[in-house]
């Protein structure tokens, strides 16, 4: 019994630490942190904020195909994914928002 019960605890925490490592890379975006299937969740957070919806999420869907990562919030923290922070446009400025 006492067996059963330290495997148990141990099966636990190694889930624990699976689960928890998971949770904190996905957040903190950095590359190949998401699945192409996330990205449009990902981008409708990004955009949520900001007043020209339709092409924040044309181009942040775009750059996160590309990229598979998203920064965090829904403004600035691009150095968490470089990818999708060096994607310029033929102009030279930022082509992910």
């Amino acid at each position: 019994m006492a067996r059963l019960s330290l495997f148990l605890v141990v099966f636990l925490l190694l889930l624990s630490f699976v689960f928890a490592k998971e949770a904190y890379i996905r957040p903190n975006g950095g590359e190949g942190s998401l699945k192409p299937e996330e990205c449009a969740a990902a981008c409708d957070y990004r955009c949520s904020a900001t007043s020209h919806r339709k092409p924040c999420l044309f181009f942040c869907n775009m750059c996160c195909q590309k990229c598979l990562c998203v920064p965090s919030g829904t403004y600035g923290n691009k150095g968490e994914c470089p990818c999708y922070d060096n994607w310029k446009t033929k102009e030279g400025g930022p082509k992910c928002p």
